[in-house]
């Protein structure tokens, strides 16, 4: 007779690590993908560019930044970018600018929705997909993914913006 694994509470979560670290989903961990170089490559390059233009941009980035949906739900954000004033939470409760998500080969589009779901329901304006292996870029609001200008990915209003076709070059480097 097959058992079901034993739930995990949200405290015993927060107070383990894992490596890499996981994410936490009603009770259960949930391991991400990552590691490739493509994927370290583009999420490097992300928060270079974030850091460098971290005054003029009024943001702060960090990365494998965990980020509590919920009170059954932990997500590690790959970059995630905070406004210059927001709160410095060791695990975000609040819902940063953006959350970036950066797809792995094994990665699964069904996965990836239902992760940007979780920042979308807990408030995040701003939530972006990027494949490094197809070079596209995506975008995710209450409708769902839609593919991102191919050149760029902004938020409106403000002069926050990521050069796509940089990004990209900097994998051939």
């Amino acid at each position: 007779m097959a058992t079901s694994p034993a739930l995990l509470s949200i405290e015993e979560y927060l107070r383990s690590s894992y490596d890499p670290d996981a994410d936490y989903v009603d009770g259960e961990i949930q391991e991400r993908h990552l590691g490739e170089y493509e994927h370290g490559k583009i999420q490097g390059w992300i928060f270079q560019i974030f850091n460098l233009n971290r005054r003029s941009w009024a943001t702060d980035v960090v990365v494998e930044q965990r980020i509590r949906i919920n009170s059954s739900r932990v997500r590690v954000c790959e970059a995630a970018v905070l406004r210059a004033g927001a709160p410095r939470e060791r695990v975000a409760q609040s819902a940063p600018l953006i959350c970036i998500e950066i797809l792995s080969p094994e990665d699964r589009i069904s996965r990836a929705e239902r992760v940007l779901a979780d920042y979308f329901a807990m408030g995040v304006p701003n939530i972006w997909l990027i494949d490094p292996i197809r070079r596209t870029a995506h975008t995710y609001d209450g409708t769902g993914l839609r593919v991102a200008d191919p050149y760029n990915l902004t938020v409106p209003g403000t002069p926050i913006h990521l050069d796509l076709t940089e990004a990209f070059a900097a994998l051939d480097e």
